[in-house]
């Protein structure tokens, strides 16, 4: 079960390129933005970002980071740095119909790019921090359920 109340993206830079998707429906129709989605049910946001960025793109790759936070009053997108691990970028022919790989630079010039992916890239451009993905896993919790960022 999708639950659009919580989502995920991510950065995900391959030799000096970002990784973007052009989305194929809703308010993101035929825009670029950066590749992510809904968090399902009972699973964590780092497993989720991971897996979208799989599905959308055919790429893999892995939390490195925390980068930001949106909160809306109904809604939150957690915003990861990734680590590209391995794949060719391509498209899933559904949620999007394009992967393109920018620099960051040229992403942020364009006119299709979503305003949250130019912000969130501008602050990638410039000094911006990062909490970095804890190794700490509590005796009462498993690496699948469970993840700390910061400490």
């Amino acid at each position: 079960m999708n639950n659009k109340f919580y989502t995920v993206c991510g950065i995900t830079e391959i030799n000096g390129k970002i990784l973007l998707v052009r989305h194929s429906y809703g308010t993101a129709k035929d825009r670029i933005l950066l590749p992510g989605g809904y968090v399902t049910e009972n699973e964590i946001p780092t497993v989720a970002v991971e897996r979208e960025i799989l599905e959308e793109t055919g790429v893999n790759a892995s939390v490195r980071s925390l980068m930001a936070m949106q909160f809306k009053s109904n809604q939150w997108c957690a915003v990861f740095i990734m680590n590209y691990i391995s794949g060719m970028p391509i498209s899933d022919g559904y949620e999007n119909s394009e992967v393109l790989l920018l620099t960051a630079e040229e992403a942020v010039k364009r006119d299709d790019i979503t305003n949250m992916s130019r912000e969130i890239l501008t602050a990638y451009i410039n000094e911006y921090s990062e909490l970095y993905k804890s190794k700490y896993i509590p005796a009462s919790a498993s690496k699948e359920n469970y993840v700390i960022f910061g400490v």
